[in-house]
């Protein structure tokens, strides 16, 4: 032994400590502590180790245990670098920001300490949450929305295609906004602002949006050059009354836009006109109104719920746009968030698909946070434009997921196959954190007897 001692010291680099483990233990009565104590005994015996007790050195064992860095305790025996490592509890890696931003996540499922983090500590801010059904996604999105709310100065805005974020929103004096074809609820998706897109020349950002809106109006076939054309000459037309004296009332309406492209001399623009007829003067004129909501709240929720699948991707896009005024209003003062549910809807279709990694490759740069909440891991990786994302994407927050989303997020985020056991059949809210190369297992037990619970629980049987 002692030869194979020397061995390491004078080969492998090894240093020879000294090294006393004190154990203290707590209880309300003998009973209970000499149970605790035979317990402690039974499972060192197991691993071949020897627990002594104290005898007439408590005083000098308690003073040792306390975070005096004196050792009392005459017991001590040597061991080598990589002995002593064995017991060093530093192996847990902790995720504790400091910062009058930061927002809590959990407890580490490890050391049971305090998770508390601000993404705009990031390289970069964008999120992803990730989960089966049931698993706590829109808990943990409810739950840093409130935390947000409450710690920080940020405007926060939901996407919300199954209205249940409404209660929570209400209750922080927020707006609801119902888009639907019944809804008096109205937004204008020609709305724009003097600071939108790179502020120098907001109408070329703009233009960019209502050609990707004008494709999916025309059935997501893509623009010809022709069209592109004639909608890039009709643009300036529309909005040269609001720039000259930017009031509400002059902010130009699809309608307007219809006019003018019904008045070209080009059979394209007359097409257009013709395509775009439904979405103006038919049955599906829902976005053919000025705003009459408060986009100036610091949350705000648009319900879409109950628009019709024709309007939906429409919709998503409009609120897209409704996000990026917001947000370059915002630009140098706040930051954003913006918390987008179902987000494998949004890569289904080009269109949708590239505004929204627009948003991940330029929201950072405005002081806009993007989260995107998905279940459909698979429908979400399918997308062409996913790597895109993943790149632009240092926070995720992965809870539990299915056997074959596992798999493929594992190569993806290279998660190793010890972290994969804390999203495997695990319960509601806990899973894993991945916070830049940070990755902490993490598990949010949210008292239930508090009003944010009944506020934020989508459980049916605790929601009725």
């Amino acid at each position: 032994d002692v030869k194979s001692m020397l061995s390491d010291l004078q080969n492998r680099d090894e240093r020879l400590f000294v090294v006393t483990i004190v154990m203290m233990n707590f209880a309300r009565t003998n009973q209970k502590l000499e149970n605790t104590i035979a317990q402690i005994s039974s499972i060192s015996n197991r691993h071949n180790c020897q627990v002594k007790r104290l005898s007439h050195q408590q005083e000098q064992g308690l003073v040792s245990v306390l975070p005096l860095g004196v050792n009392q305790v005459e017991i001590k025996r040597f061991l080598t670098s990589s002995s002593t490592a064995v017991f060093m509890p530093f192996t847990t890696e902790e995720l504790f920001i400091d910062s009058a931003n930061s927002l809590y996540y959990g407890l580490n499922a490890l050391s049971q300490n305090l998770i508390m983090a601000d993404r705009k500590k990031l390289k970069n801010p964008n999120g992803l949450i990730l989960g089966t059904p049931g698993s706590g996604k829109s808990f943990s999105a409810k739950r840093e929305m409130a935390n947000a709310i409450l710690v920080t100065d940020d405007d926060v805005i939901i996407c919300d295609p199954e209205g249940e974020y409404s209660n929570l929103v209400k209750q922080f004096n927020g707006e609801v906004i119902k888009v639907s074809a019944k809804s008096k609820d109205y937004l204008n998706p020609l709305d724009i602002n003097m600071n939108y897109g790179d502020g120098d020349a907001p109408l070329k950002d703009k233009a960019n949006f209502i050609m990707s809106m004008l494709e999916l109006v025309v059935g997501g076939s893509g623009l010809t050059a022709a069209e592109k054309s004639v909608i890039d000459r009709c643009l300036p037309k529309i909005y040269q009354k609001y720039f000259e004296d930017p009031k509400p009332e002059n902010m130009p309406i699809l309608g307007d836009l219809y006019d003018m492209l019904l008045s070209q001399e080009e059979g394209v623009g007359r097409k257009l006109a013709t395509e775009m007829e439904i979405y103006v003067k038919g049955s599906l004129n829902v976005f053919n109104n000025r705003s009459n909501v408060d986009l100036n709240r610091q949350l705000l929720c648009f319900d879409i719920k109950e628009l019709g699948t024709q309007l939906k991707k429409i919709g998503m896009l409009v609120i897209q746009d409704q996000v990026w005024n917001k947000v370059s209003l915002n630009r140098g003062s706040k930051s954003t968030r913006y918390y987008i549910d179902e987000f494998h809807l949004l890569l289904k279709d080009p269109q949708t698909a590239s505004y929204s990694v627009e948003i991940w490759k330029r929201f950072r740069k405005w002081g806009g946070i993007p989260t995107g909440i998905t279940q459909n891991v698979k429908d979400l990786l399918t997308s062409q434009e996913i790597e895109n994302i993943f790149d632009n994407t240092d926070f995720v927050l992965m809870l539990n997921q299915a056997s074959g989303d596992r798999d493929i997020l594992a190569k993806k985020l290279k998660i190793s196959p010890y972290q994969l056991n804390y999203i495997t059949n695990s319960n509601a809210g806990e899973g894993l954190l991945f916070f830049g190369n940070t990755i902490v297992p993490f598990i949010d037990k949210f008292p239930k007897d508090t009003m944010l619970y009944k506020l934020m629980t989508t459980k049916p049987e605790e929601a009725k």
